[in-house]
């Protein structure tokens, strides 16, 4: 005997406009929520595996006693705690001197490139914001160190500052005769000086750019005002220009904070490895420790050390420019 499946009776009922569109409706929407997932999931991806995985594998590092001698098979590197990090903040140590050096030096660094950078950016933002035959070229001309690629420009530096052959001890013995000869640029303490103007050269025009953007957005009638009630350049300055673009000033220092902190580019090009006593920053230090020392568990807590006092100083900056339950244009 056979049996017969049966198929439930198809319904002759027409599907409604109404229902088409809902059912349009439906797909359009499961579509529009997924799409901005898709939008970010490349640079998620990338994101973590740049750089939180590596972040992540670092702060692991910093408990480990992780040398040349283990770092071959460093996952069973031996687990010693805070070891590596009272080691590398013992200010009685040979670690931790150098640390404490280096972090005075590297503020110092930081307070000076910073200040003359905005400085230098905002004197020539002002000066270009208005429109005036050649405008367009010395914006162009300003802009060139930041649009050349950062090692270029510190060779470059390097050779100019050459003891024997370079152009700047060419220029003050030779032309000039300030000097009877030309000084060790690259050694000693005046390392410590190239590296502020080589880092001055490469971040001002960046502060430059961002200035004149946050200038061009200042009405002209705030200053045509300001004029006609007597207002001098200074005072339209002080009152007009620096509040109307604080929301850019507090990104803008941020910014170039944080990159100046972390400079290690500009040293290494100028230096090599081991930098100057005196020109010997953060990262430098860092680095030094990790691969010229191969002490890599010091060089990672040196780094964590390093990434929570950033994380707290930006913390305390934005908390102190813009209040809580303020925007940053209030």
């Amino acid at each position: 005997m056979t049996t017969s499946v049966q198929t439930p009776p198809r319904s002759n009922k027409p599907i409604t406009p109404r229902e088409v569109s809902r059912t349009l409706q439906r797909s359009s929407i499961r579509r529009g929520r997924l799409f901005p997932y898709a939008l970010i999931g490349p640079a998620a991806f990338l994101e973590l595996l740049i750089h939180i995985i590596p972040m992540i594998l670092g702060v692991w590092i910093a408990f480990l006693s992780l040398t040349q001698f283990s770092i071959a098979n460093w996952v069973t590197a031996p687990f010693i705690g805070l070891q590596n990090f009272t080691t590398a903040l013992n200010p009685d140590g040979p670690i931790g001197s150098q640390f404490f050096d280096a972090l005075g030096r590297t503020l110092v660094f930081t307070i000076l490139v910073v200040g003359i950078a905005w400085s230098l950016g905002i004197f020539a933002a002002v000066l270009l914001a208005s429109k005036f035959r050649s405008n367009g070229f010395f914006r162009t001309l300003f802009l060139i160190p930041y649009a050349l690629p950062s090692y270029v420009t510190t060779i470059a530096w390097a050779f100019m500052f050459n003891q024997r052959d370079g152009m700047v001890n060419r220029f003050l013995v030779e032309d000039l005769g300030i000097l009877d000869e030309g000084p060790f640029w690259l050694l000693g303490g005046n390392s410590f000086f190239v590296m502020v103007v080589v880092a001055v050269w490469q971040f001002w025009p960046f502060a430059f750019l961002m200035l004149l953007a946050a200038l061009q957005s200042i009405p002209t009638e705030v200053y045509e005002a300001a004029s006609l009630d007597g207002a001098s350049l200074w005072r339209q300055f002080t009152r007009i220009t620096l509040p109307m673009i604080k929301h850019a000033n507090v990104v803008l220092l941020l910014m170039l904070g944080l990159w100046v902190f972390n400079q290690f580019d500009i040293p290494y090009l100028l230096f090599g490895p081991v930098s100057p006593e005196e020109a010997t920053l953060i990262s430098p230090l860092i680095y030094q420790q990790s691969f010229n020392n191969w002490n890599f568990g010091v060089g990672g807590a040196l780094s964590v050390v390093l990434l929570i006092a950033l994380l707290i100083v930006s913390a305390f900056y934005i908390r102190l420019v813009m209040p809580k339950g303020k925007s940053i244009d209030d």
